[in-house]
């Protein structure tokens, strides 16, 4: 049978696969003032043509091409592969069959609704037109967060809260400039992203950004590896080798951790900012360099320069522009973003298809204080990726201390540890719920009885108990 379709094109297409011709010849009518309507014989090439086409739905009876398959329910494969190729179509599989083990095989396959013959067209119909507007819903849906999320990225970073707006406004103002920063924040709050962020706006974008954790190699190797050194210079020293801060000539020093130097090591490094020379250890001529230093610490570096842990001078050396990063428990509100970013990132990295938080589970997050940041909460959605099955990450796939934790805060506020006065806080319970129901009844108390689900004589006897 020849494509039917109407006229108007802009109409959704819905593709029919059956040779039923008396199937038809009840559907088409049903379905042409709301649809575009193809039909297909076969199964062939199903699966890319109805992407190319456009297709939004496909009824497909899984009994076609039976005579030339031999099979019973032939179509089931092809429903699995069109599923699995595209998610958002909406699949109607059909079948004369009475068995629910067909059924069933079919919902399994994919399918979103299945009917058996002989079909009423008409619960079809409508079936079809809520599944495409439930589709279209979630895709609005869709669009509307990943429109949000866009407008939360900012290079590395995800966020809108007004914390994270003064970092990016922070970064915009400096990137330009040469001037050394200083950036500040707990651990896992994302401070090397402020640095790369400031890099690519910069116009060293293209030269050497250098990064070293300074916390992380032992004394006996820091000031070789920041300063270079010359063949001979120290027991193992084979050959000569540039410093950090000479690999970074042109380009970008980051010094992450930079209140773990040691005094002398501030001491040559306040130097090197000063002349803009470096001189490898075991070096008698010193390089001219050029690199501009960004710094981050989580330590109180005034309190270390005022004991003397410090050097003050090179304090203000690198203290010219601050940036305070907020830590995680400060921008709650991000913390729905980021939890979808995470999933995101890390179901795609597993070859799983995108899960979802529930809203119960969100709130139990949004009571933790977070105390890795970040990282703390990116490392606990990775886990939960790989250890919940299903789409949906519940309450009760939380780490126990998380929820342990959020019960007890909440007891904590409604039983503080010195007790609470009982009669009172019931007292003010009925007021607050009593008040509610009068606004929400405009006043009428016979309305705000049936709301809160008691009669007429008990709220006139708690009107008045209350002087309400």
């Amino acid at each position: 049978m020849p494509a039917s379709k109407v006229p108007y094109l802009d109409l959704p297409v819905v593709c029919t696969v059956t040779t039923d011709e008396e199937f038809l010849d009840e559907l088409i009518p049903e379905l042409v003032p709301w649809f575009q309507v193809v039909i297909r014989p076969d199964f062939e090439d199903l699966a890319r043509w109805t992407r190319e086409a456009n297709v939004v739905a496909v009824l497909l009876d899984i009994d076609t091409d039976k005579e030339e398959t031999g099979e019973d329910f032939g179509g089931l494969p092809i429903l699995r592969e069109m599923r699995t190729l595209n998610p958002d179509y909406v699949l109607f599989s059909l079948s004369r069959s009475r068995s629910r083990s067909v059924e069933k095989q079919a919902l399994e396959a994919g399918a979103d609704a299945h009917f058996r013959s002989p079909v009423d067209i008409s619960e079809l119909r409508l079936t079809l037109v809520e599944a495409l507007d439930t589709r279209r819903a979630l895709a609005a849906q869709e669009a509307s967060r990943k429109q949000a999320f866009e407008a939360s990225r900012f290079h590395d970073f995800v966020g809108a809260s007004e914390p994270m707006r003064m970092v990016y406004d922070a970064i915009q103002q400096v990137a330009g400039s040469n001037i050394n920063v200083l950036i500040r924040g707990e651990s896992g709050t994302g401070k090397e992203l402020v640095a790369k962020a400031i890099v690519a706006l910069s116009k060293r974008a293209n030269k050497p950004f250098i990064r070293l954790n300074c916390a992380a190699l032992p004394e006996n190797l820091i000031e070789s590896e920041l300063f270079g050194s010359e063949k001979g210079a120290f027991t193992g020293a084979t050959e000569s080798r540039p410093g950090q801060i000479e690999l970074a000539d042109g380009g970008t020093l980051f010094l992450d951790e930079i209140a773990t130097l040691t005094l002398p090591l501030q001491t040559k490094l306040l130097r090197v900012l000063e002349d803009h020379q470096v001189q490898r250890l075991g070096g008698r001529t010193a390089k001219k360099i050029d690199f501009r230093l960004l710094c981050a610490t989580n330590e109180p570096l005034e309190e270390m320069a005022r004991t003397g842990r410090f050097r003050e001078d090179l304090y203000y050396r690198i203290h010219v522009v601050p940036i305070q990063l907020p830590p995680l428990r400060e921008r709650m509100g991000d913390l729905p973003i980021l939890c979808d970013y995470f999933l995101q990132i890390h179901c795609k990295a597993n070859g799983f298809a995108t899960k979802q938080m529930t809203d119960e589970a969100m709130s139990i997050l949004e009571e933790h204080s977070w105390p890795g940041n970040v990282r703390e909460l990116e490392n606990l959605i990775q886990r939960l990726v790989i250890t919940v099955r299903g789409d949906e990450i519940r309450a009760s796939h939380l780490p126990h201390k998380l929820v342990a934790h959020n019960v007890a805060a909440k007891e904590a506020a409604l039983l503080p540890d010195e007790g609470t006065d009982f009669d009172g806080q019931v007292r003010q319970l009925e007021i607050s719920l009593l008040n509610a129901a009068l606004r929400r009844a405009e006043g009428s108390k016979a309305a705000a009885a049936r709301l809160l689900q008691i009669d007429g004589q008990r709220i006139k006897y708690l009107c008045r108990k209350y002087s309400l």
